[in-house]
């Protein structure tokens, strides 16, 4: 594979710890949810940070197709609801949800765009077969 990017990121004391790019852009504290038993408040969490990732990266997959199909997004926005359950099984587990809202475009382009765009995402390979995701096309905002 050729190498397009890396980035390093180190995490110490994992929810409940600090997080930092080697760039240092990214530099914040962890605090695991109160829903989890954590203390929460103003601080991010290991999924918040996956659903920004994936959703950022899933609508630069949709731009990808729509300039294949010469279709104008308009003011798209994707939003990704990341969900951490638990297992019958006790193990934890992902799922996630990915709405898409494409103004001016027709039902019929939007779920083309995006179940391709499902198909060449990289957040949405790597996770294929791993976790559930569902893709909706969001009529109204």
């Amino acid at each position: 594979m050729k190498n397009l990017y890396k980035t390093k990121v180190t995490t110490y004391g994992g929810r409940n710890g600090h997080t930092r790019s080697e760039d240092g852009i990214l530099d914040m504290e962890l605090k695991m949810p109160k829903s989890m038993g954590g203390e929460g408040g103003d601080y991010s969490n290991p999924e918040q940070l996956f659903a920004a990732g994936y959703s950022s990266c899933y609508g630069s997959a949709l731009e990808v197709v729509a300039k294949k199909h010469k279709v104008d997004l308009g003011d798209y926005s994707v939003t990704a609801v990341v969900k951490l359950g638990q297992t019958e099984s006790g193990n934890l587990q992902l799922s996630v949800t990915l709405d898409s809202y494409i103004p001016d475009v027709d039902v019929e382009t939007g779920e083309k765009l995006v179940n391709e765009a499902h198909e060449i995402c990289p957040y949405s390979r790597a996770t294929r077969d791993n976790i559930d995701v569902t893709l909706n096309l969001l009529l109204d905002e």
